[in-house]
């Protein structure tokens, strides 16, 4: 019953290498680092209403995709 469950699947990103899987998790972790200091930045610097809206957005969108691929990596951990 073993072998069985070790010859399936693991998750989202299984058929990747392991140390492929720790880079996309840099990069998870690096997108979300730059979406909180976008956000920052906007907050601090920027003045006009509708760009600071629209640099939010971008960051927020930033911030989701970081946030994905973090989730795809941890369904990828192994047992």
């Amino acid at each position: 019953m073993d072998r069985f469950v070790l010859a399936s699947s693991r998750g989202p990103l299984a058929s990747m290498h392991s140390l492929d899987v720790m880079w996309v998790s840099f990069y998870s972790i690096g997108a979300m680092l730059i979406s909180v200091l976008i956000v920052s930045a906007a907050r601090k610097w920027v003045n006009n209403g509708v760009l600071s809206f629209i640099i939010r957005l971008f960051a927020f969108g930033l911030f989701a995709i970081g946030s994905l691929l973090m989730v795809l990596v941890v369904f990828t951990w192994p047992n």
